[in-house]
C-alpha cells in the first residue's frame, strides 16, 4: 500500500510539470552531416532527477493521447517521452519512464531540443523539424567507447566525427547516439544511411548530446542524459521513444 501511496504521489507531481516545460531558444541553421544525422550545441550537465508534477491515471503515460499511446507496443517496459514546449518551438524536456506492474513510474527528467523549426506530423528531408510519432530506440554508436549499454553499440571515431567546417560548440554532438527508428532499418548502425520511405521523408534522426539549441531535426539531451540512456534502456523491455509537441502528444 505505501508503494502504491508513492507511485500516486510521484505521478501527480508528474502533471505539474507537463503545465510549466520551457528551454531556451531555437539556434542559426546548421549543415546536414553527411549520412543524414544533424548538427546542434554546448551541454549542460545536470543529474537525472525524478519529475514532481495533476493527477492522473499511472497506467498511462501523462500527456500522451490514445491516438499515440496505442501504437506502444504492450511488451515495452521503457518509453522516453519527449514533450515538446509548442509546434514551432525548439525546446523540449524529456522524461524517462518505467513500467511496474501495470503501472508507469517516471524515474529521470532532463532538459532537452527538438528540431529548431519544432515538430511535424509530416517530416520531410530539410524542414527542419522533429517528427511526432512513437519510434523504437533499437541501435546505438558514436566516437567514445561503448559506456557499458546493453543496445548495440558501434564505436567508430570517424563514421561519427562531426563535419570539420562545424564550430566547436558543435564537436561533441556525436560522441554518444542513440538511432531514433524513424525512416530506417532496426538492427543496423545509427549512421547507416537506408530509408525505406525514400529520401524526401528525412533520415538519421538520432538522440545525441545537447548543444544548447534546436536542431536539424533531432534531439538532443546533455551528456549525462545520455549516458544514463545507455546505461539503462535494455533490449528486451522494447524501449520506445514518444515524442512531440504537447499539443499533438494529447490529440
Amino acid at each position: 500500500m505505501d508503494s502504491v501511496r508513492r507511485m500516486t504521489v510521484a505521478v501527480t507531481a508528474f502533471g505539474t510539470l507537463l503545465a510549466t516545460l520551457s528551454g531556451c531558444g531555437a539556434g542559426a541553421s546548421r549543415p546536414a552531416r553527411a549520412g543524414g544525422a544533424e548538427a546542434p550545441r554546448g551541454q549542460v550537465a545536470r543529474s537525472p532527477t525524478v519529475p514532481t508534477a495533476p493527477a492522473t491515471d499511472p497506467t498511462r503515460i501523462p500527456g500522451v493521447g490514445d491516438r499515440l499511446y496505442r501504437q506502444i507496443a504492450r511488451g515495452s517496459g521503457q518509453v522516453l517521452a519527449v514533450y515538446g514546449e509548442g509546434e514551432n518551438s525548439p525546446d523540449s524536456t524529456a522524461v524517462l519512464f518505467m513500467r511496474e506492474g501495470p503501472e508507469w513510474r517516471p524515474v529521470a527528467r532532463w532538459p532537452a531540443h527538438n528540431g529548431r523549426n519544432g515538430w511535424t506530423a509530416d517530416h520531410h528531408e530539410g524542414d527542419e523539424r522533429s517528427p511526432v510519432g512513437v519510434f523504437g530506440l533499437s541501435d546505438a554508436g558514436g566516437v567514445l567507447d561503448d559506456p557499458g549499454t546493453r543496445l548495440p553499440y558501434d564505436q567508430d571515431a570517424n563514421a561519427f566525427a562531426p563535419p570539420n567546417d562545424w564550430d566547436e560548440a558543435h564537436q561533441h554532438d556525436f560522441d554518444y547516439v542513440i538511432a531514433i527508428d524513424y525512416n530506417r532499418l532496426p538492427g543496423k548502425p545509427p549512421d547507416d544511411g537506408a530509408r525505406p520511405e525514400g529520401n524526401d521523408r528525412g533520415g538519421g534522426i538520432w538522440l545525441h548530446l545537447d548543444h544548447g539549441d534546436g536542431t536539424s531535426a533531432c534531439v538532443s539531451v546533455p551528456k549525462d542524459a545520455m549516458e544514463f540512456l545507455l546505461r539503462t534502456l535494455d533490449p528486451a523491455r522494447h524501449p520506445v521513444m514518444v515524442m512531440g509537441d504537447r499539443g499533438q502528444l494529447r490529440a
